[in-house]
């Protein structure tokens, strides 16, 4: 008996699609790996993308990302916790990244600054690559940080930044601008649909409360009915955006057309001085 292979080329391609694209995506419903998952933010996007019907893959390495942050999460059906550090390579089918894999606040980053820019850089080309093998989009969460100590005035994203590189903070603020390089690079080389968000302070529920930062220093002291301490004079600015809407400009990024690339600052452009934010904090 004879077997012809017929057609070998349509075997493997359906409608342009590769047979791996199919058996991983059915109809608008997609399975995406949320690096960073049991953080902050990535707990607070885990739990919108499976609210809109989506599969979901976390992985966390629980240096600053904490397990009750995504407790809630443990019996559903569509959600999967990996432990693992981005740093290193890993093997999964999906159809989507979002990489938000690093400690965010001074007080962690600096406790370890060569793993800080670890895994800013080597969780990017990690998970780019994976990216590549699949083709499929990646989003980076970058931060605004990257503006360094900016001379100018709210930042616009094609203002290139003040930013020391040998100081203490050096190994955020570089990391995040060497990842959105490989990036664009990957863009560029690779034909890789990418998607980058420079993210400024955002505050919400599940916020780690010994990250040094302002907001939850504020809260912490509030409900432990301490005085609330303001730096310097307190004439200091920042801008402050609530983590569902911060959240919902990440999403939306994602699902843009392929040509939106960013990098796009996400935030809220009024700011406020620290005596203002004190303020409401004590009323």
């Amino acid at each position: 008996m004879t077997i012809r292979l017929v057609g070998c080329t349509l075997a493997m391609r359906y409608s342009g699609k590769r047979i791996g694209d199919l058996a991983r995506n059915y109809g608008s419903l997609k399975r995406i790996l949320v690096t960073g998952g049991a953080g902050f933010l990535g707990s607070h996007l885990i739990d919108k993308l499976l609210k809109q019907g989506h599969e979901i893959l976390c992985v966390d390495n629980l240096f600053t990302g904490m397990k009750r942050n995504i407790e809630h999460l443990r019996s559903h059906p569509r959600f999967e916790f990996i432990r693992h550090d981005v740093t290193f390579p890993l093997y999964l089918e999906i159809d989507e990244i979002y990489n938000l894999a690093c400690p965010a606040s001074p007080i962690h980053y600096q406790h370890d600054p060569v793993q800080t820019t670890k895994t800013s850089v080597h969780g990017a080309i990690n998970m780019l690559g994976l990216a590549k093998r699949l083709n499929c989009k990646i989003l980076q969460a970058s931060t605004s940080e990257v503006y360094g100590d900016p001379s100018i005035h709210p930042q616009t994203e094609n203002y290139w930044g003040n930013v020391n590189p040998i100081g203490p903070r050096s190994c955020y603020d570089e990391g995040k601008r060497c990842a959105e390089t490989l990036f664009f690079d990957y863009h560029r080389q690779h034909g890789l649909q990418v998607k980058v968000a420079r993210i400024f302070n955002t505050y919400g529920p599940r916020m780690h409360p010994a990250d040094g930062r302002v907001v939850s220093n504020f809260v912490v002291q509030a409900l432990r009915g301490e005085e609330i301490t303001i730096y310097g004079t307190g004439e200091q600015t920042r801008s402050f955006c609530f983590v569902d809407d911060l959240i919902g400009g990440l999403i939306q990024l994602m699902e843009s057309s392929a040509d939106i690339t960013g990098p796009i600052n996400l935030g809220n452009p009024t700011e406020f001085t620290m005596l203002e934010l004190a303020s409401l904090g004590a009323s």
